[in-house]
């Protein structure tokens, strides 16, 4: 396997920019591709040893892009999640002026941490979507939009200038980025770790979801993400993205992914992985009654009860 990552390009994106932050990008070429789906298809296919690929943001959600590409295809697994504050910088071929701007361009994803900026200073600017943030930035170089939303660091590789900088209408935005690669087995778990799956019901029926959600609910797991996603297969045809606290080492969350699969069409395992949002061993005291120990001793009582020693 090539000692390579590759990830959300062309370089200047925020993607590139949380992906440095992991230490072992230090020891890989970092390759860039113009999508996420090229992305993943290049681990898929071999050609690199893991992606590392925007999944979710604190303004809109998940990333439906990512999302989809992990429900589909080829099984892939995540390892790592960064968080990246996320704040936008206005960039344009210098001489550019505010009122020069009629066509602006960013990845699909900025639009809704800029729009009521966008509406209070250029609201008669078209909106064009790219591929990624240095992208358009790219674009804007070539001469193919007036003004690119993204990261201030990506205006000197694109030979471009700032001309409003902090742009974002939530205060604290952060977007989630994850490291992919192919299947193998999950890191030991850390002490604050989650669990991300996707569910296929077995039939539409009232109280689907909830069957699903009990599964987790009834042995004290809290849910981080649920997300449904069209299958293809009609209206009203939807899996479930769900990110779940604790690790599949854990008894609480393999007996949760053990009912889960009784009950559902299919279930495919994401990965457990460390969190980045808090300290290892700082997750959240577990409800009384799930404890690895209790599950142990549950099991151990049943097992005595069934050879007649209760």
């Amino acid at each position: 396997m090539p000692a390579s990552y590759a990830y959300l390009g062309p370089e200047g994106t925020f993607t590139e920019v949380a992906l440095r932050t992991l230490p072992e990008a230090a020891t890989r070429e970092l390759i860039p591709y113009v999508s996420v789906q090229s992305a993943l298809d290049a681990v898929r296919a071999g050609e690199a040893e893991a992606a590392f690929v925007p999944i979710e943001n604190s303004v809109e959600g998940g990333i439906t892009t990512t999302l989809d590409e992990l429900v589909a295809g080829e099984p892939l697994m995540i390892y790592r999640e960064v968080l990246l504050s996320i704040t936008f910088a206005l960039l344009v071929r210098p001489g550019t002026k505010l009122a020069d701007i009629k066509t602006v361009s960013a990845h699909p994803a900025a639009q809704p941490q800029v729009r009521n900026w966008l509406r209070a200073n250029l609201p008669d600017a078209t909106w064009e979507s790219a591929a990624s943030n240095a992208d358009a930035a790219r674009l804007v170089q070539e001469g193919r939009y007036d003004a690119a939303f993204a990261g201030e660091f990506a205006a000197a590789r694109y030979g471009l200038e700032a001309l409003e900088t902090a742009i974002h209408d939530a205060e604290n935005a952060q977007t989630r980025f994850v490291l992919v690669g192919r299947p193998a087995r999950p890191a030991a778990p850390s002490g604050a770790d989650k669990t991300s799956v996707v569910l296929w019901q077995r039939d539409d029926h009232p109280g689907a979801l909830r069957d699903l959600l009990g599964e987790f609910a009834s042995r004290g797991i809290n849910l981080m993400l649920l997300q449904s996603r069209p299958t293809g297969a009609g209206i009203g045809n939807y899996c479930f993205c769900i990110d779940a606290e604790g690790h599949i080492a854990d008894r609480r969350m393999a007996e949760a992914l053990m009912g889960l699969r009784r009950i559902c069409l299919q279930v495919r395992f994401l990965g457990s992985y460390p969190r980045a949002d808090i300290a290892p061993g700082g997750a959240r005291p577990l409800l009384p009654g799930t404890s690895d120990e209790e599950f142990i001793a549950a099991a151990d009582w049943v097992a005595r009860c069934q050879d007649g020693r209760f």
